[in-house]
């Protein structure tokens, strides 16, 4: 995916979670942050962050603040960028060779998933797409904070798989260069229990990373899982 109209600035503080005080050319700038996850390892006062311009002149925030410097790497946090980094992979066979349907956003029992596909030979599944940015000397962890939403996701998943669809997870590692993923058993233990789960249930789980510039996010190959 390519980002338009991308500028570097300085990260200063976080009001809150939708907004962030940016420097840029010399002033404070408001910007809307495109991660609603706490990121406290990644927006630090003085990291260099890069915006991207909205073009929409009836918004209130001029920039969307789509990725940061966490010393020599370089993160996206855009929390909307792994779908559509996914969809553009799986839409180029990445995914599924035969793909004959990918359709986003789709229900199924009590959740919805990123992603509904078909392919050739009558096979069809589910894939549910989770973004990465949690670091930590070299290694990729998820979640960055408790998710009960994504433990039901996967419990979902295992009920697909059940009923005779194929089921997947992807973690999109928004970075490159990692030496494995893993889930961070630390901060939630009940996803990484229920992310084993699925993995014996035979919920196909990926991690693939991504090649990072300050304007554009492409998958990149896979990464090593530990579980």
């Amino acid at each position: 995916m390519q980002y338009q109209s991308v500028r570097q600035g300085r990260f200063l503080s976080r009001p809150n979670r939708f907004i962030a005080q940016v420097e840029l050319d010399g002033r404070p700038e408001t910007v809307h942050v495109k991660n609603t996850g706490r990121c406290r390892e990644l927006l630090v006062p003085g990291a260099a962050v890069y915006l991207e311009e909205s073009g929409n002149p009836a918004r209130k925030t001029r920039y969307d603040l789509i990725a940061v410097e966490k010393g020599e790497l370089l993160i996206n946090m855009d929390a909307q960028a792994p779908n559509q980094v996914f969809r553009e992979w799986a839409e180029g066979g990445g995914f599924q060779p035969d793909l004959t349907l990918l359709r986003p956003e789709t229900t199924w029992g009590k959740s919805r998933f990123d992603f509904y596909w078909e392919a050739e030979g009558g096979r069809r599944g589910f894939v549910e797409v989770k973004g990465v940015t949690l670091e930590e000397n070299g290694h990729a962890r998820f979640p960055d904070a408790p998710t009960e939403r994504g433990v039901k996701h996967l419990e979902e998943l295992i009920r697909c798989q059940a009923e005779g669809y194929e089921a997947a997870v992807c973690f999109v590692i928004q970075m490159s260069g990692m030496v494995d993923f893993a889930p961070n058993d630390v901060t939630h233990p009940a996803f990484g229990a229920a992310l084993r789960r699925a993995a014996q249930a035979g919920v196909t789980v990926l991690a693939r990373g991504c090649t990072v510039t300050p304007d554009s996010l492409t998958m990149g190959g896979p990464v090593p899982i530990c579980l």
